[in-house]
């Protein structure tokens, strides 16, 4: 029992190796291909050219015997046949023509008994066949019996009157000879088959070996790019394959790359951006203790700053968890609490709670509705995008300048635009700002506040919701922020 069950487990293991393992290989595959490919064609071709040799042989050999009965016959038409004599001359060339072809010659008169037969075993006795019956009635046959290997060939004999058939002559030849050619032909083929079958195993075993190299080599490189990232990148140009896979690995390669400094670069940026109010309030308080009856003044004065700090870095927590819900809820999309809002009030809230701020500068913030839109969106996350946009738009403006928030739609998307008069952005910024704390102007983002976040949480909120944003700015002209969101979302 146990060894029965163990040579069980031998024979599924192997079955599953050679699935995993050969019939899914590409260089099997490949070497199955070329013999097929190779050895296919010849097999078909050495039967079709022994078939057509065949049939072509019988052809000449049934055309060659219908000639020389045509000729007997006349010959015996022309020596009185229908009066019931044959002359010897006659009887002669119907033994040589039997003897040269392998075959029996009979000759049959018109009450349809054989007057001469070459083998001289059925004269005198009756012959009736559908061959013979046809031929009487004035058209020679040809019949060619595969199964039997021979052929049979009946011809007329011309009476006195014309139209007349006097007698018939049916010939009866072997294809033994025909067999044979093709049986000689047929080995010979074999043995081609064979030597080329050879060569054909040797070439796809080669061709399968040198074809999927670049596919071992780029897998090598593969395996080898998870030890880390380096400079070598995968450059296989053997095929144009596997130059779409060497460039597709490459831009992976750098887009990883790329994430994995932006996550140390966030992490950098995380711990300056929450150290830094921390240094100041240190600092504050270290001054107020190193001093001696400070004045309340100056304690308020130190306080307010320390207030300010707090607050700074209350809105960089908050931003960051922001970020990260964001980022989770990407990964996510039952999180999303998706309902249908009217587009046109919800911009309406937002740019009321940011008109006063923008009052402060004596901005102008205009809203135009082309036409209302209702929309399938999760209102707290899309609402943090818009206010971000225009929130952005306001502090980075001019003074006396103007911010114009539109929205617009079609069939299948709503467009929300968030355009300013502001300082711009410069053309080597524009593919960073999405960017978590990347600021243009680090020194001016700092005397106007904010933590870097707010873009990268717009940009956030918009994928979340299947959408797209793009940015169109001009330095010292101003920065337009388009929106595109579908009116249904797709889960």
């Amino acid at each position: 029992m146990y060894i029965r069950n163990g040579a069980l487990v031998i024979i599924l293991g192997v079955k599953t190796y050679f699935r995993r393992n050969i019939f899914k290989s590409l260089r099997f595959r490949i070497i199955l291909l070329v013999i097929l490919a190779g050895i296919i064609p010849m097999l078909i071709m050495k039967t079709l050219l022994l078939g057509s040799y065949g049939k072509r042989a019988v052809e000449v050999r049934t055309a060659e015997i219908q000639n020389q009965c045509t000729i007997l016959c006349n010959q015996l038409s022309n020596s009185g046949y229908s009066t019931g004599s044959t002359t010897e001359v006659i009887r002669t060339e119907l033994i040589q023509l039997s003897n040269i072809y392998n075959g029996r010659v009979m000759v049959i008169d018109k009450d349809f008994r054989i007057e001469e037969d070459t083998y001289d075993m059925d004269v005198g006795k009756t012959i009736v066949s559908e061959n013979v019956i046809r031929c009487f009635q004035g058209k020679g046959t040809t019949d060619y019996d595969k199964k039997n290997h021979y052929i049979e060939v009946t011809s007329p004999i011309p009476g006195t009157e014309r139209n007349q058939v006097a007698g018939v002559m049916l010939v009866s030849v072997s294809t033994d000879y025909i067999e044979g050619n093709l049986a000689v032909l047929n080995n010979k083929g074999n043995v081609i088959l064979l030597i080329a079958s050879l060569g054909i195993l040797l070439v796809a075993f080669l061709s399968g070996l040198r074809m999927t190299k670049p596919f071992i080599r780029i897998t090598r490189s593969i395996s080898a790019a998870t030890e880390g990232y380096n400079e070598d990148y995968l450059h296989e140009n053997t095929y144009t394959e596997t130059m779409d896979i060497s460039d597709a690995f490459n831009k992976m390669s750098g887009r990883m790359k790329a994430l994995d400094d932006s996550r140390n670069e966030f992490v950098s940026n995380v711990s300056h951006e929450l150290k830094t109010p921390i240094t100041s309030m240190k600092v504050l308080a270290d001054s107020l203790l190193s001093q001696e009856n400070v004045p309340v003044e100056l304690y308020q004065e130190f306080m307010g700053d320390m207030s300010e700090e707090i607050e700074r870095e209350n809105k960089i927590i908050n931003d960051l968890l922001s970020l990260v819900k964001m980022d989770k809820t990407a990964n996510s999309a039952n999180t999303m609490n998706i309902k249908t809002e009217n587009m046109n009030e919800l911009v309406e809230r937002i740019l009321k709670r940011l008109r006063p701020i923008a009052a402060t500068r004596n901005i102008e913030v205009v809203y135009e509705s082309f036409r209302p839109v209702t929309a399938e969106v999760d209102e707290t996350k899309l609402s943090l995008a818009i206010s971000n946009l225009v929130e952005n738009a306001i502090k980075y403006n001019k003074e006396n300048g103007w911010v114009h928030v539109s929205l617009n739609a079609d069939h299948k998307n709503c467009y929300i635009e968030v355009a300013d008069s502001g300082i711009g952005i410069p053309d080597e910024a524009k593919e960073h700002i999405f960017e978590r704390f990347y600021r243009v102007d680090k020194s001016h983002s700092r005397e106007i506040g904010g933590t870097g976040l707010g873009l990268a949480i717009a940009r956030s909120a918009v994928v979340m919701h299947r959408g797209a944003i793009k940015v169109f700015s001009q330095l010292g002209e101003g920065t337009t922020f388009t929106i595109r969101i579908p009116l249904t979302y797709v889960r």
